[in-house]
């Protein structure tokens, strides 16, 4: 996504370059010219020469070829060394038939790769380079992926530590309401318990608030679990209907009151969801949260939150748009790109949108804001190029 899970960073260049590593200047300037017009090639005239080159230069160094005949240190020291500082870089050894067993030393420590005996056969050597640099690369391509799998989740872990706070902190919240109005047993018998309330109702209500953000809460948790273990296989979660999406946060967020009844939704085109369907549930939720806040905020008199499916062969999108206050001008400039909230005093982080912004982009989409003067908000994700489905209804 781009790594599979969110990373909103471009996937850095591959090395491509060969770094020949020999003290006699004119085998450097004959390597340089017969094997430049297909590789990368850059040269070193000793141990020293070669470790500065790979401290200055080493995330565009792919292979390293070296004599093992150089005074000061041999190049087999020069391998075991770069192994240790530079593990990606694929490492060969250039050897005398005399030098053999040393060699083989060098191969059995796993200081090299691959051992190729001088004089160098060109066709020999054009496929040991194509091979060690393939095999760099492929390295480089992983550890990217793991790097940015544990970013993505480090970030998810994040985000969903708030989330679940969230309704957590209102389950808090009820459980201490109901406490305070327990009251004594009544005739003395201590298996009654009894709880006032200041308008009919109103316990049961309570409870009901309660449940549903606890099993909110816990659906979050089991989508972070899942996405945890689907971050290492490269299918990932099956893969959906944006109207299914839809379908899944209309019946799984934990609406107050009548929230649910301000939730309007308008499918013009399904589409195919690309990427995880689990990290995308909570790109919806979280935005339909922050328009529920807004909402709650500056209450309009007939509140409404649309969300708006709408794909073609060549874009897909899914629009959430509300009619609150909207959000000013130097805020909305900052969302996506930096933790920004208005609602700190609150517990807000900022951090939902950029981590919407993360999952989009490692689905290779993006997420754009607009809030006119007038007022309202409108958050579009945008998917790109996607599968598009037959209309299928949405429930209202």
């Amino acid at each position: 996504m781009k790594s599979d899970l969110p990373g909103s960073g471009s996937v850095p260049p591959l090395a491509r370059a060969v770094l020949l590593v020999d003290d006699e200047p004119q085998a450097l300037k004959w390597f340089a010219r017969s094997y430049g017009d297909e590789f990368d090639v850059r040269t070193a005239a000793s141990v020293r020469q070669a470790l500065e080159l790979l401290d200055r230069q080493g995330h565009e160094v792919a292979v390293l070829l070296t004599d093992y005949r150089m005074p000061e240190r041999d190049g087999v020291a020069l391998l075991a060394e770069v192994r240790e500082r530079h593990p990606l870089v694929s490492r060969l050894l250039m050897s005398a038939y005399a030098d053999k067993d040393v060699a083989m030393a060098a191969v059995n420590l796993g200081h090299v790769g691959r051992i190729l005996e001088k004089p160098l056969d060109e066709p020999v050597t054009r496929r040991a380079l194509r091979e060690a640099l393939a095999a760099c690369q492929q390295r480089l391509r992983e550890q990217t992926l793991l790097q940015r799998r544990d970013e993505a989740l480090r970030e998810t872990l994040g985000f969903l530590a708030h989330e679940v706070g969230t309704p957590l902190a209102t389950v808090s919240g009820y459980l201490h309401a109901m406490r305070e109005r327990q009251q004594a047993p009544l005739c003395g018998n201590t298996d009654l318990v009894c709880l006032t309330q200041r308008r009919p109702g109103e316990i049961g209500a309570m409870l009901d608030a309660a449940l549903r953000r606890t099993d909110y809460a816990q659906s979050l948790v089991a989508t972070f679990v899942r996405t945890a273990r689907d971050a290492y296989h490269a299918d990932g979660s099956a893969s959906e209907l944006a109207s299914d999406l839809v379908r899944s946060v209309r019946e799984g967020y934990p609406f107050d009151g009548d929230e649910a009844g301000w939730l309007v939704c308008d499918l013009l085109q399904d589409f195919v969801l690309p990427g995880q369907r689990d990290l995308l549930y909570l790109v919806l939720c979280t935005v339909v949260k922050n328009a529920l806040l807004a909402l709650h905020s500056a209450p309009p008199a007939e509140p409404r939150i649309r969300i708006v499916v709408a794909g073609t062969p060549d874009r897909a999108v899914i629009e959430i748009s509300d009619n609150g206050p909207g959000i000013a001008p130097e805020v909305l400039a900052r969302l996506t790109r930096e933790p920004v909230t208005t609602r700190s005093a609150s517990g807000g982080s900022g951090m939902g949108l950029v981590f919407c912004q993360r999952v989009m982009a490692s689905v290779g989409g993006t997420v754009e804001v607009r809030s006119p003067p007038a007022g309202g908000t409108a958050v579009r994700l945008h998917f790109g190029a996607t599968d598009t489905e037959q209309h299928h209804e949405v429930s209202r």
